[in-house]
């Protein structure tokens, strides 16, 4: 059992749904991975938004009861959650997750209202691997415009957390099988679909990250900027790649910090400030995208 999953035992134990209700394995796509939760607040407010979190795993872990403190987190602030499964290597490669990332989404936008949320405030939050998802879903239109939507329509706005959006050379020999081959790599970077249409995007990492380079948000970020896109980046001094997540539960929650400042860029404010990540050296450092 790696770290991630311990700590997600924990604070599975200690987020109590309180005043949020949960439904639970909704159908959006064929198969065991096709199902997703939803966490709403009891107490809705008015055009409540809808996000839909992707986590991570490398491409080859997770499952959704592991981030219950996530949706336990947002629901209570108001924010409609929707958590889902999709299928990971080895049962699919590149870029089968990004479909049913895709058809996640285009069920989150056609049952929002159904849940009480506003399907015009629809947001993507993803966390490592899933934080690669939900930028190529805002980057790259082939994803979304299969079923039937359009990221800068559609899509409100994406924070990504610890994302690894430029992690070329892959040195990893399962990564090298789920985004092979060789001559098509590049196609798979978020960064090489950088454009100043897509949504605006909030790009959040931890300055102690070993698994997942920071730099990899900087340079997307420094990408869409070069292009008029909106952008805005915000490095955690003390946090790591799998505390960066962990800190929006109740257990290690600070003001001010990365629950407060997606809930914030969800309801449209501006975030409390836009520190600038370091630029990235000459040398990119190669990224190590453990699963966790």
């Amino acid at each position: 059992m790696n770290i991630l999953v311990s700590l997600g035992v924990a604070l599975l134990a200690v987020s109590s749904p309180g005043s949020v209700q949960v439904r639970h394995d909704l159908v959006y796509a064929p198969g065991d991975r096709g199902r997703l939760d939803v966490y709403a607040p009891k107490i809705l407010p008015p055009h409540a938004p809808v996000v839909v979190f992707l986590y991570g795993g490398s491409w080859q872990t997770g499952g959704k009861a592991m981030y219950r403190f996530v949706g336990v987190s947002l629901a209570s602030r108001g924010i409609v959650t929707v958590i889902p499964d999709y299928r990971v290597y080895p049962e699919v490669r590149y870029p089968q997750f990004l479909r049913d990332n895709a058809l996640a989404v285009a069920f989150a936008k056609v049952h929002a209202g159904e849940w009480g949320a506003d399907p015009g405030r629809l947001y993507l939050v993803g966390h490592s691997a899933g934080a690669y998802n939900a930028a190529m879903l805002a980057l790259d239109p082939r994803w979304l415009d299969a079923v039937g939507l359009s990221a800068r329509r559609d899509v409100a706005g994406v924070a990504g957390l610890a994302g690894p959006y430029d992690f070329l050379p892959l040195r990893d020999p399962k990564l090298k099988i789920i985004f092979g081959p060789q001559d098509r790599l590049a196609d798979t970077q978020p960064i090489n679909h950088a454009t100043g249409d897509a949504p605006p995007m909030r790009l959040l990492a931890g300055d102690k990250d070993t698994v997942v380079d920071p730099g990899n948000s900087a340079r997307l970020a420094a990408a869409i900027a070069a292009r008029d896109g909106v952008v805005s980046t915000r490095l955690y001094p003390g946090l790591g790649h799998i505390s960066l997540l962990t800190s929006v539960s109740g257990l290690f929650r600070r003001p001010g910090g990365v629950l407060d400042d997606i809930v914030a860029f969800v309801n449209d404010r501006p975030p409390p400030f836009v520190a600038r990540m370091a630029a990235p050296s000459v040398q990119q450092q190669p990224v190590s995208v453990r699963a966790q």
